[in-house]
Order: C-alpha cells, then sequence, then structure tokens
C-alpha cells in the first residue's frame, strides 16, 4: 500500500491514461466474456466491442459535445442577466434592498459579473480538467492503446497473477479478491450505468420540457450522480432556478421541471440504484464522501479516480480482518464464548 500511495503521487499525471485504460478494460471485461460465450474468440470480441466504442465516442464528438459546450457557454455569459432579474426580483420583495449601501445588492451585482469573467476559464477548466494533466493528444493515443491491450490480455492476466499467490493463503487471498470484484462491479459498472442513464432522462427530459441549457443541466446532473445526494441536490437546485428565470409567471412549466427531477429520483432510488448497483455493496456514502475528498487532496484528479476502487478494496479488508478478530482467542477469551454465526469460513 505504501509502494502504491508513492507511485500515486510522484507518477500521477503519468499514470493518469494508463489508470483510465484499465477502468475501461475492467468496465468491458464481463461484455467480452458475453460475446465469447456467444462463439467469438477473444480477439473477435475486443475488436467488436472497440468498434461498437469508437463508433459511440465519434457519434458523441460530433452530435453532443458541440451542443453541450454551446449551452454552456451561453449559460456562463446569460449568467449576468440572470443574477439582474434576480435582484429585480429580491428588490421588489424587499425594499429594503434599493438602499445602493446595501451589502446583499452590491453583493448580488458582483456576483454575474465574477461569474461572466471566470466562468468561461471555469468552464475550459472543467471540459480540459483531465486533459490537462497530459497533453491531450498522447491521453487520446494511450487510453485506447491501453484499454485495447488489457482487455484483449484481461484473463491471461488474472490467471498469472493467481499462479503467483503463495499456495497456503491462495483460497483466502482469492475470495478476498472476488468479495472486492464483487464490490467494484456492483459499485463502480452499476453506477455508472446509473449515471449515463439518468444523465440521458435529465438531459432529454429537461430540453423537451423546453428548458434554457437543460443539456448541460441533465449532463452535470448525471455526471455527480455517483457522489450521495450531490447530483441531485445540485442538477434539481439549478434547473429550478434557470426555470423560474425563464418561465417566471408560468407555474405549470416550472413545476414539470420540478417534476422531472422528482421522476428521476424515484427511479433512481426505486429501480435504477437497486438493480445495477444492488444493496450489498459494503460501501456507506460517508465512506464515499471521505475517500474522494481525501485522495482527491492528496493526488488531485488522478487520486479522485482510484479513491472508489482503495475504499472498496479497505472496505472488504477491514471486514474480513474483523471476522477474524472475533473467531480469535483475543476476543472470545478463555471462557469458551460462541463465534459469532457470520465468522470467516476458510
Amino acid at each position: 500500500m505504501a509502494v502504491f500511495l508513492l507511485l500515486l503521487y510522484v507518477l500521477g499525471d503519468v499514470l493518469l491514461p494508463f489508470l483510465v485504460g484499465g477502468a475501461l478494460a475492467y468496465f468491458l471485461d464481463p461484455v467480452a466474456d458475453r460475446l465469447q460465450r456467444a462463439g467469438l474468440s477473444r480477439v473477435g470480441a475486443t475488436m467488436t466491442i472497440s468498434f461498437i466504442v469508437l463508433l459511440t465516442a465519434v457519434l458523441l464528438v460530433l452530435a453532443v459535445i458541440p451542443t453541450l459546450v454551446e449551452q454552456l457557454s451561453g449559460l456562463v455569459n446569460a449568467a449576468p442577466q440572470i443574477f439582474a432579474r434576480l435582484q429585480a426580483f429580491l428588490t421588489e420583495r424587499f425594499p429594503e434592498l434599493n438602499d445602493s449601501t446595501s451589502t446583499i445588492r452590491q453583493t448580488l451585482a458582483q456576483i454575474g459579473q465574477v461569474i461572466q469573467a471566470k466562468g468561461g476559464q471555469l468552464a475550459e477548466t472543467l471540459l480540459s480538467s483531465a486533459m490537462s494533466i497530459v497533453s491531450a493528444m498522447i491521453f487520446i493515443v494511450v487510453v485506447p492503446v491501453v484499454a485495447f491491450y488489457m482487455l484483449l490480455d484481461w484473463d491471461h492476466m488474472i490467471t498469472r497473477i493467481n499462479t503467483l499467490l503463495p499456495r497456503d493463503h491462495a483460497p483466502v487471498i482469492r475470495r478476498l479478491g472476488k468479495e472486492i470484484n464483487l464490490v467494484l462491479a456492483g459499485f463502480v459498472r452499476g453506477q455508472l450505468s446509473v449515471c449515463l442513464l439518468l444523465g440521458s432522462f435529465y438531459s432529454i427530459a429537461l430540453m423537451v420540457a423546453g428548458l434554457q441549457f437543460g443539456l448541460v443541466i441533465g449532463a452535470t446532473a448525471g455526471a455527480i450522480t455517483f457522489i450521495p445526494y450531490v447530483g441531485s441536490l445540485v442538477g434539481g437546485s439549478l434547473a429550478i432556478a434557470l426555470a423560474l428565470f425563464q418561465f417566471w409567471g408560468d407555474w405549470m412549466s416550472i413545476g414539470i421541471i420540478a417534476a422531472i427531477f422528482f421522476i428521476g429520483q424515484f427511479i433512481e432510488g426505486n429501480v435504477l440504484t437497486p438493480k445495477l448497483v444492488g444493496n450489498s455493496v459494503g460501501l456507506h456514502p460517508v465512506w464515499l464522501l471521505f475517500a474522494l475528498s481525501a485522495f482527491g487532496s492528496l493526488f488531485g484528479f488522478v487520486g479522485m479516480l482510484v479513491a472508489i476502487p482503495v475504499a472498496a478494496s479497505i472496505g472488504v479488508l477491514a471486514r474480513f480482518a474483523t471476522a477474524r478478530y472475533q473467531s480469535s482467542l483475543l476476543y472470545r477469551g478463555f471462557t469458551g464464548y460462541p463465534a459469532p454465526e457470520d465468522d470467516i469460513q476458510e
């Protein structure tokens, strides 16, 4: 663990494309396995997946990303007008704000100017934060190559690691590895699917409802859905605030925007998350938030990428250590106190 953290700290910038490529290979490995069971060879399955992913990426670049960038720029440029409308609304309801020396009035006037001045830089940073760690060309070239070869050789790598396990401890290590894989598969693959589905639902529904910048709001809400409660709060607050600005007086349209997020939260909590993520992931929301905050602070963007896998692994190992402790003489003592029913079995 010490060596891993040291490498992450020293070589974080260099490791980014390899981590992203490995994550893609891990995410797509079950698809390749299913294609193999359907009769394709590993090479054929990998080639098929690569073609589909490449086609999807090209369609996104041509169809979605230009619109997303355009709406994000429009939202930044419209910020002063939005805050001016907010200021007029507040001064109408609270006449004491008409005082030119009012701190609240001065603050509202400055917020829009700051967002317009800094918003472009912020938007550019958000759109290129991953690319700024290494050059864009290296990132774009290395990630697909790493993902392709890791996906192609995934089963061989697992077999090779299995042969290097110490024989006496191999069964326990394999079982712990399966538990970690189960947690990661349940959370990473499942939560990523939830983010994609929910982001698509929000974006399409908000654009159909006529909300300006609906694609940006929906994509933002979907992208941060994996952080407990943050996606719905941020996306819902932005959408309702923009709806109040755009549809002021048309309470039906505002209600529709709010209903979209209520429906999205209902679908996420009762359909998507139980089906795709499950209830046995073992990652408590507080533990997840702490891991993201700690690794992001220590290792930057790369740290946030590895925060969830590391947190899941630590959780599995902690449960294993707790179970071993409860079955030990230190816990049970010399009185022969019976071990808990859920003791670890080797």
